[in-house]
């Protein structure tokens, strides 16, 4: 419970700074809210996953891949939105990897939690 409501806490920090700072008020709040979206998806489907698996880290694990895989399309994808009205891309990527890098450390300290509560079969 204590890692969903700091992914939240980051994730609604960091769109809070997004909208605050600087001029552009578009490409950096588009980063942070997909960063912050989809690290408390992870983070909320993570804790889900393992607590209805037979193998909870395994589970959590799948869970934490496809929402890297779905990041690594969104940041894609969001950054050809963002050259192709103009904006800001330096803004986006900031305000995109700044939260990601934290979101994906909370998340690893979730699986990295989950593997000492395992006992071996």
């Amino acid at each position: 419970m204590k890692l969903q409501l700091t992914t939240a806490l980051v994730a609604v920090a960091s769109v809070a700074v997004a909208f605050a700072a600087g001029p552009d008020h578009v490409a950096a709040p588009l980063g942070a809210i997909l960063a912050g979206a989809t690290g408390v998806g992870s983070t909320l489907l993570m804790g889900r996953a393992a607590t209805d698996a037979k193998k909870p880290v395994q589970a959590a694990l799948l869970v934490f891949v496809i929402f890297f895989l779905l990041r690594l399309v969104l940041v894609g994808s969001a950054t050809a939105v963002v050259v192709r009205f103009g904006w800001s891309v330096l803004a986006f990527v900031v305000a995109f990897f700044v939260p990601y890098f934290v979101l994906t450390g909370l998340e690893a300290a979730y699986l990295h939690s989950l593997r000492r509560t395992v006992t071996p079969s």
